[in-house]
Parts: C-alpha cells; structure tokens; sequence
C-alpha cells in the first residue's frame, strides 16, 4: 500500500505520525503525573500547558516538515524526473535547474549530473557507431523506396485482419476515390470486402506462399473496378496467420485503348465486306448480260478474282470474330467477385441490385461485364422500366453460365434494345460500346418476358465451370511499418499496451478562447502509429468560422477573413477530420477546450467524438507533478524539443510538437509502472483538479 504513494506523501505521512506521536507522549505524561501528584488543583495549569506545547509541537514538525519537502522531497523528485526523462529518451541538456534545487542535498545532485552526463555521451557514441554500420542498409533502403513509390502498380501490404502495413505511391493515386490510405488502417474501408476475403481465405488454407489469385474488387467509395492479384506471405508463426500481398491495377486506360483498336478493326472489315460483296454482285450481273460481256476470259478472270477477294475478306472476318477475344485481358474470375463488383456499380448510381448464383469460375473480362450490367441498368432505369434489379446466375449445360437481369414490369422491346446495342457505355471509354463487350465474349444477349410478371435480359458466358478451392496456379512514396506484422492486437483499449495503440494528435486555432461561442478556424492532426508518427499522413485545414475574426486572434494565429474565404465549414471539414481520426486515441494538449469546440458541432457534423482522449497536461502532470508549470512551451523546453518560432501558434506547429512530446513521454510512462491505456487512465485521474477527464 504505502509503497504506491509518493515519495512527499510519505514523508508527509512520517511528519504527521511523529507530531502525533510527540502530542500522544506529552498528553500521556500529564496523564501519570497528576494520577500520582493526587492534587487536583494542578490539572488546570497542566493541560493548558499540554494544549500550549502541543500547538507548539505541531508549529515545530509543520515547518520542518516545509523545509524537508521543499529542499529534500521534491528536490529529489526533481532528481528523479529529470533522471528518468535522460534515461527512456534522447534528451541530453544538463540538469541544471534541477541541481539547483537539490543543492542541500550533498554529493546526490553533482552525482545525478555526472550519471546523466555519462550515459549522454554512451548513447551518442553508440548513436554514432550504429550510425556507421547502417549506413549502407539506409542508402540500400532509400533506393528500395524510390524503386517501389515509381512502380506502376499499388503495392500493398496487410496483416491478416487486414490492417495496412504498406503502401506506395500508387496505391494512394488508385485508392483515392475511397479515401487516401493510412498505416494500420484497415484495408476493407477503401475496397469492397467480398472479393478481398474470399481470395484470403482461399490463400492462407492453402499454406503454400507461392500461389496467388487474381481478383477483380471495386472501392468503397465510388465502385471504381481495380484488377488485383494476391499472395500470401510465408508463415513465420504456427499461432498466429499470415500476412499477404495485393497488388492493385486501374485498367480503365487500358480498356479505353483496347476498344479503340477494336472499334478501328471492326470499322475497317465493314468498310471492305460492303464495297467486296457489292462488286461481286455487279460483276455477277454483267456476266449474265450477253450484251456487256464482250470478252469471256476476261470475265472469268475477274469472277475468279473477286471469288478469292470475297472469301479471303468472308475467311478473315471468321477469323477476326472467332478470335477478338484472345488479346483481351480475360481471366478466370469468381462470380461472387464479379457480382459484387456489378453491385458496387448499382449501389454508385443509386440503383437497387440483389445478386446470387452458384461458386462458378467464369473466363470472362469482369470489368467489361460489371460496366455492361451498370449500363443497361441505368438505361432501364432512364426509360421507366424499373430501379430495382435482381441479378441471378445459373449453370447451363456443358461448360457455360448465363446470367439473367430482371425486374418487375414490361418486357424491353427487341428492338428498342438492339438499338441501344450500339451507344456509347462509358465517357471515359468512349469506344467501348454494349455490342463490342458482346462480340469480345462471343455471345450474345436478348430479352424476355416471364409469365410471373417479370422480365429479362439474358446474357450467356461460354466458358464456366465449378469453383474449386485451389486457385488456378500462376506463371513463374512508400510507407510501412513492418513491425505491424507481428503485433498482438486487444480487444480492449483498456487492456491495450501503449505502443499498441493507434494516435491522431491535434491542435485548433479558433476565432477565441470562449468554447461556447466561439468558432474554429484551423484544425491539424498527425497520426502516430508503433511509436513513431507517420510523417506523409497528415491533417491540415483552414475552417470558415462563418463569422469576423477578431485582430486580437489574427494576432496570436497569424490566420486572417481573406485566408479562410473559400474554406469548408466546421461541418465538413469536421467529418474530414472524424474519417481520419476514426479508430484511434485522440490526443491533444489542453484536450478539453479543443474537444468542447468538435462536440458543440457534432450535429453538423454528422458523427460523434467518443473516442478515447488522453491530455499531454495530465500526462506531463502525472510525471512531473502537479506543482511545475505544464504548459506545452514548458513540456516541450522540459523534453528538448524546439518549436520554431514560424510555427509556434499554428495548428500544424502545435501538433507536431505535441506529438513529438506525447511520443517521448510515453517511455517515461512505461518506466514507472504505466504499461496499458488503463494504467495511465487511472493515474491520470488523479490530476482531475487539473483538467476534466473526457473518457
């Protein structure tokens, strides 16, 4: 029990015990004296005496009980505090404030400097030594993240609950549409999860790091189709399941120029089938008029000629059409991948989609199919024949599938929709029409009407066969933190160790100090992930407060009208900054003035702020003690952090240093006992005088 209380409770708890003590002896012998003296009239004098000399004991151990706090117990805590900031971080300053008020304490305080003195100069000599030996490894790592931030693909890397460890260049440019990426974010908030998992799943029962699968998925945010392709990691540990690979590719340039050259060749054919079929008809009529035909060899000669014209062009055509799918990118797709694209294209054009069929493995282009389907269900839709749709998928016999679009309602006309055959499916691919995406997959499509009040169009897929569990084998600026990989993940925060758990630190400037009337006008955040912040994952925006700022503000923020003309409100960029604070501790200094201004507007905003918080006040006032100045200039002067002084007052400014503050105090925390988010929690409260708790 005693050995949790602190070092200046204790000896208060000493002082107390032996001015009790002293009062307690002197009562007691007043006590034996007058029971022995038996002389009544002497009890007055000697308890006026006790009451008097008690008052003087209590006067006595008060002040040097003052003494000793002030120049031996927190002088020692002094001590100690500075000792262990040196010892878990990279602040090398002299302690020289901190000698100063241990200077009654003998050779301690000289000592104290001359240890962290010493083990200043070990951590920089070591620094320099480790410095020279990975210098090559650094060099080799900086060229390795220059080769991958330019490869022309996203290359990502998750864990097995699918948390981001990884990712290039790329991968933020193909994502975007679904939300620039983060460290330990979780992959399925930007990509659609039917299509992901499954290839997972199918992958790690495999146990065999050299398959991979092909997959087509879409982004959450737009349905936007990407071509993928999957491998898992080698697994390392028997407990605990692997990692894996993917691979991301936007093929829409390259469908736009394959249907360029598609619709270049079909032209060219029509142009010669038409004028070949019509000269062989002339001739043949020129032959059958005896009047014309003056010479028959000549006509024969030329019958012959145009014959072999005729069917070289007819052989040629066959040819074309039976191969005009062969250097398309078509591959063997899964059809729930495939209808779970189809329906992020649905869901992107407001249209209701229900999906189901058997696991079938199609040979198809899934991105040309997924555009078919969006398109006719917006021509649908666009005429009045419905917005609800049901896409249903059935074996035929032999090798084919045949997928069925249907709606409650009047049947589409033949002929209506062999006309739209031939419009344009996408602005963005503008060759690409319905009639080529049919003729690349050698089939056809028509209508029809149920008798159930239904109506349809089907469309056949030639090649299809049953899903197996084996995929089909295959061919022999980047952030990371592969440390992710093996890290043990709670359930609860609680429970979390503190370099577990995911950050986003913060600071905003506003239009003044009053949280209930007044309004913000920047907000900054940075994310720290493992311990150290992610320098390409930051939050910065002017916020239109919608009302004048005062000078005086201007004064201290720098932020003026003319900056913020233009910038979202509170409600929008609250929501950015909801999405990219979502899943992590929110940390800031002087948390509760910040969070009052977010809560005030979370209606606007459309979310609410329950995340965890953690206030650096509390956390500096649970290291250093209530008693020093915690202001963030102080904490950060404390740690050996310099805020420039252009950035000093400005959210992003603020931010980094806070972040940089919080990241050094967290080793400090851990060496006294504070392993978990609980442990901090609990002793934070302790400070509540300080600042409110906001969990």
């Amino acid at each position: 029990m005693l050995d949790r209380l602190s070092l200046r409770i204790r000896i208060l708890l000493f002082f107390a015990m032996l001015a009790a003590g002293a009062v307690l002896a002197m009562g007691l012998g007043g006590w034996l004296v007058l029971s022995r003296a038996d002389q009544p009239e002497l009890a007055g004098p000697m308890l006026q005496a006790g009451i008097l000399g008690g008052f003087l004991i209590l006067f006595l151990v008060t002040g040097i009980w003052y003494l000793f706090d002030a120049n031996v117990a927190r002088a020692i805590d002094a001590l100690a505090n500075a000792i262990r900031t040196r010892a878990v971080t990279d602040v090398t300053d002299d302690i020289a404030a901190e000698r100063e008020k241990a200077r009654y304490l003998g050779d301690l305080a000289p000592a104290a400097a001359a240890i962290t003195r010493s083990l200043a100069e070990t951590r920089s000599a070591l620094a320099e030594s480790v410095a020279r030996e990975t210098s090559r490894l650094s060099a080799e790592k900086s060229r390795l993240e220059k080769l991958l931030a330019d490869v022309p693909v996203a290359v990502l890397l998750c864990t097995a609950e699918y948390q981001l460890v990884f990712y290039n260049g790329q991968a933020v440019t193909v994502l975007e549409a679904g939300g620039a990426p983060g460290l330990d974010r979780n992959l399925l908030d930007y990509l659609r999860e039917g299509p992901v998992r499954h290839a997972y799943e199918r992958l790690s029962k495999l146990n065999d790091p050299e398959a991979a699968s092909d997959l087509i998925c879409a982004t959450t945010g737009t349905g936007r189709l990407l071509s993928g392709r999957m491998r898992v990691l080698r697994r390392t540990d028997s407990t605990r399941r692997p990692g894996f690979v993917l691979t991301l590719r936007d093929v829409t340039t390259d469908l736009a120029a394959h249907a360029a050259r598609e619709a270049l060749l079909a032209e060219v054919f029509d142009r010669v089938r038409r004028p070949a079929a019509n000269l062989q008809t002339v001739i043949g009529v020129l032959s059958e008029d005896s009047t014309m035909a003056q010479n028959d060899e000549l006509t024969s000669a030329m019958m012959a000629e145009v014959r072999i014209l005729s069917a070289a062009i007819t052989e040629l055509g066959a040819r074309y059409d039976a191969g005009r799918s062969d250097w398309r990118p078509q591959s063997q797709i899964r059809a729930a991948d495939l209808m779970d694209a189809v329906s992020a294209q649905f869901d992107a054009s407001d249209l209701a989609l229900e999906a189901d069929g058997p696991d079938l493995i199609l040979t198809c282009d899934g991105f040309e199919l997924a555009l078919f389907f969006r398109w006719l269900g917006e021509k649908l839709a666009a005429s009045g024949h419905a917005r609800a749709f049901r896409l249903c998928l059935s074996e035929e016999e032999g090798p084919g599938a045949v997928f069925d679009l249907l709606w409650h309602g009047a049947a589409l006309p033949v002929g209506e929709f062999d006309a739209w055959l031939g419009e344009q499916m996408d602005p963005d691919i503008p060759d690409l029409t319905p009639r080529a995406v049919l003729n690349a997959h050698a089939t056809e499509a028509w209508t029809e009407a149920r008798p159930d009040g239904m109506a349809s169009v089907r469309l056949p897929i030639p090649n299809a066969r049953r899903a197996t569990s084996r995929p089909a084998p295959i061919q022999r600026e980047v952030v990371y933190d592969f440390e992710l990989l093996s890290k043990e993940r709670n359930a609860g925060v609680l429970e979390s160790r503190l370099e577990d758990l995911t950050y986003v630190v913060f600071d905003t400037e506003t239009t003044g100090l009053m949280p209930s009337s007044d309004e913000i006008v920047q907000i900054a955040a940075v994310r720290v992930v493992n311990g150290r912040r992610v320098q390409r994952e930051v939050f910065d925006t002017l916020v239109d407060p919608q009302r004048p700022i005062p000078q005086s503000s201007t004064d201290v923020h720098g932020i003026t009208q003319d900056m913020i003309r233009g910038a979202p409100t509170i409600s929008q960029a609250g929501k950015r900054f909801h999405e990219f604070a979502r899943g992590a501790v929110l940390v800031a200094h002087n948390a509760p003035f910040d969070m009052e201004f977010l809560r005030r507007h979370e209606a606007d905003i459309g979310a609410s702020f329950d995340h965890p918080v953690l206030d650096t006040v509390l956390l500096s006032a649970v290291v250093y003690g209530q008693l020093e100045q915690h202001s963030l200039d102080a904490l950060t002067a404390r740690l050996g952090i310099t805020i420039p002084e252009e950035a000093r007052h400005t959210a992003i400014g603020d931010t980094v240093a806070t972040a940089d503050a919080f990241l050094k105090l967290i080793p400090i925390l851990k060496s006294r006992g504070l392993e978990t988010f609980g442990d901090v929690l609990s002793e934070v409260r302790r400070h509540g005088r300080l600042l409110k708790d906001l969990n």
